[in-house]
């Protein structure tokens, strides 16, 4: 029986470690791997998390080690990702309000977010690495959070990391629009460690949908993470920041959360501790 795991990715750039971390864990172990984009275009990783001299403003250290630079540098520059899942065209998107037929159209979308989750029944997991890249094309991305709803649904391991937390704490059932994560334990980027300036991208795109074969760099995090997710979860429960410590990773299941670069390799072995032994929970 195949292992399989469904990895979604930014296509403005992803973090390397927080792939290549639970990937290499998980694809040793012998799982396999599908791979999604919002467009289907390859995503690429953020040129920091390439380069092991770079020293993180935060944290006043480098960030990437030799091992981790050069893993992504493979991975970037091979075919691994060449021809990721086009989320746009395997998942709708609801109708809008006061569109025409909305009770119709709004139907019919239920009826093929069925057919979907139905699909999602051969991954044992979902991961979503991290980095700067998700705050455009994943956070508040319907797509993705209909596929984390429908693992959700199957009651299936769903592994977060960094940034990416963002995406659990967004993904709503429509009429009851109240977090997924609400009374779960969770971690994320902690406001200690944000930038001030300098939040960068390694690809854009222009309206027309098409590369502008640049990077970029920007002010501050577009939203600072600590502070959503500890409204989300409420009171009933809580982020943990481990601001101070190395590591700083939550199993709340069916939640996994990592806070940054440095959980992504313990992500993969929990993930596998979750699948192959039934961990439910770590870290609180």
């Amino acid at each position: 029986m195949s292992k399989k795991i469904l990895v979604i990715l930014s296509e403005w750039g992803y973090w390397g470690e927080e792939l290549v971390g639970p990937y290499d864990v998980l694809k040793q172990a012998g799982y396999e791997f599908d791979f999604a984009t919002a467009y289907g275009r390859k995503p690429v990783a953020l040129p920091p998390s390439m380069d092991e001299t770079y020293v993180d403003p935060p944290l006043d250290k480098p960030v990437t080690s030799s091992h981790y630079a050069q893993r992504t540098r493979e991975i970037n520059s091979s075919d691994l990702l060449a021809k990721p899942i086009d989320l746009s065209s395997w998942v709708p998107l609801m109708p809008y309000f006061n569109s025409p037929n909305f009770g119709h159209a709004l139907e019919e979308y239920h009826n093929k977010r069925a057919e979907i989750w139905k699909e999602l029944e051969k991954y044992d997991a979902l991961l979503l690495p991290g980095g700067s890249g998700p705050m455009v094309d994943m956070v508040n991305n319907e797509r993705v959070h209909a596929i984390i709803l429908g693992f959700l649904s199957l009651n299936k391991l769903i592994a977060a990391e960094c940034y990416c937390v963002t995406c659990l704490a967004f993904a709503r059932d429509w009429t009851d629009r109240r977090s997924i994560i609400r009374g779960k334990h969770v971690t994320g980027h902690a406001r200690e460690y944000d930038y001030k300036e300098g939040t960068g991208f390694a690809q854009m795109y222009g309206f027309d949908g098409q590369p502008m074969n640049t990077s970029a760099n920007f002010g501050p995090p577009f939203y600072p993470l600590e502070y959503i997710l500890r409204d989300a979860v409420g009171p009933e429960g809580q982020y943990h920041g481990g601001v101070g410590h190395t590591l700083s990773t939550i199993l709340d299941y069916p939640f996994l959360t990592g806070r940054s670069t440095q959980d992504s390799q313990l992500v993969g072995e929990l993930m596998i501790q979750v699948l192959e032994k039934g961990l439910k929970r770590y870290g609180w």
